[in-house]
């Protein structure tokens, strides 16, 4: 099967014409900072926009953010490309280069509206930045190869090859193309893996407190080349071809509605909160879930928004303030340590978003997986065993403990949920509320988890159960 080139991932930004060389080398540098282990790309890109602030041009953003997006959704597919043009193996190449050949591959397989010359040209002229002598040549000559022969490429065979092609032809690590395939078979996985390549929509939630769904659709329409609402969230909607940024839209600062994907969403309908109820987001972050607790609480009762990060929690103040919610008291803890003694008062409902590999969001945070490792999942599976173990005490009799993680992989998900069920006979797994349950049915297994998949759900890759503690006797 020959390679077609010029195929434009749909929704990504149009590259400015007058995009010069600093794009690529902003780039160049965050995908150097990711090969070295030391940040995230979110990470990475947050610095980038508090650094630059309101000075840096937009369309020169846009396509540096492009490159590096485009580069790590396709880099296992473009390596592949590469090493049949390459008269050295890649991974005897240093990261640098390695990460040129990636940007000018990216251009010419993928970006229609920049001339094959020009990205082997200004890969030219970022390898010559570097302390190879040879560099610029031999990526001169893998490049210019690239052009002549693109389409010539084979990829390796579905049947006969299923983990090197669904790798190759899905740009995955091989041991996630062969846990896919495991699970889901070789087309599945392979769509899946396309699934996570394609560049997903912004996500909101509308601020019902606020605002109504149909309002804000309506507000949002200038602002970007598509507005529509989700399907199976009632207050979400997406937006694709955005024409600002989205902290300029006069709906954001307003406190009209909150960024955050659908099947994030779905994890608090599935914890039911209910107005006056004493609520506990045991690992807070930056308050995606937090303000959705307390907006479907109409902002009556108690949030405790919970987490070690203070950094986070200043942000969660800031955007539960933005969005007019009173009922969240944000305290800084590590649940490694015992609670405050008000914190340690049983809670009408827990949740406990905890950490784990990320790769359900795989789709708009590219870059974790090609820093996950299979052998991660083990580690993390301990830990959110032993946070389900610190935060069981703190769910009334009768009360509702919702776990819920951003990925779909068994020992993250339902493994964790049999271990805790197995040694907590206090609690037992509890079905989905109506009308949550008849209305989104293809989300939910047969035993009322929370179950959602990018390439059949289209939305990111979410787990959650919800458990019930059995009342006193």
């Amino acid at each position: 099967m020959g390679l077609s080139v010029k195929k434009r991932p749909l929704g990504q930004p149009q590259p400015s014409p007058r995009a010069g060389l600093t794009p690529r080398k902003a780039a160049l540098a965050i995908l150097q900072a990711l090969s070295q282990g030391n940040s995230t790309l979110d990470a990475l890109l947050d610095q980038r926009s508090h650094r630059q602030g309101l000075t840096a041009d937009r369309r020169d953003q846009a396509l540096s953010n492009l490159l590096v997006f485009g580069v790590l959704r396709w880099q296992g597919r473009i390596d592949w490309v590469l090493s049949r043009f390459s008269h050295r193996p890649l991974a005897q190449l240093s990261t640098e280069i390695r990460n040129v050949l990636r940007i000018g591959a990216f251009q010419i397989l993928y970006l229609e509206r920049i001339p094959p010359s020009a990205a082997v040209d200004i890969a030219v002229d970022l390898a010559k930045t570097g302390a190879t002598p040879w560099a610029a040549g031999y990526v001169n000559a893998t490049l210019r190869n690239l052009c002549r022969s693109a389409t010539t490429v084979v990829f390796p065979d579905l049947q006969n090859e299923s983990e090197a092609a669904v790798a190759a032809r899905g740009s995955l690590p091989p041991w996630l193309a062969s846990r896919w395939i495991d699970r889901y078979g070789v087309t599945d996985a392979l769509h899946l893996a396309e699934a996570i390549n394609r560049t997903p929509p912004v996500s909101l939630r509308a601020n019902r407190l606020r605002t109504t769904r149909d309002a804000l659709l309506d507000a949002l329409e200038p602002e970007a080349g598509a507005v529509s609402a989700a399907h199976h969230a009632p207050d979400g909607i997406h937006l694709r071809g955005l024409r600002v940024a989205i902290g300029e839209i006069s709906a954001f600062r307003s406190g009209l509605f909150q960024v955050q994907d659908e099947a994030a969403q779905m994890v608090t309908l599935l914890l039911d909160p209910q107005a006056g109820e004493r609520i506990l987001d045991a690992c807070a972050g930056q308050g995606g879930k937090t303000g959705h607790i307390a907006q479907t609480m109409e902002n009556r009762g108690e949030v405790h928004a919970l987490d070690r990060s203070a950094a986070k929690l200043t942000r969660l103040d800031g955007e539960m303030m933005r969005l007019g919610l009173g009922c969240i008291r944000s305290v800084c803890h590590d649940l490694d340590r015992p609670l405050p003694v008000e914190g340690a008062i049983p809670f009408d409902r827990v949740l406990l978003d905890a950490p784990c590999s990320g790769l359900g969001v795989v789709q708009r945070n590219p870059d974790i997986k090609w820093h996950r490792r299979e052998t991660d999942l083990a580690p993390l599976a301990m830990t959110q065993r032993r946070l389900m173990e610190r935060v069981a005490p703190l769910v009334r009799p009768g009360g509702v403990l919702v776990y819920s993680v951003c990925s779909f992989e068994p020992e993250e998900t339902v493994m964790v949920i049999d271990d805790f069920l197995a040694r907590h006979p206090e609690f037992a797994a509890d079905l989905p509320p109506d009308p949550l349950r008849s209305r989104s049915p293809a989300l939910f297994t047969s035993r009322g988890f929370l179950c959602t998949l990018p390439h059949r759900h289209d939305m990111d890759g979410f787990f959650a159960a919800r458990l019930m503690k059995r009342p006193s006797p």
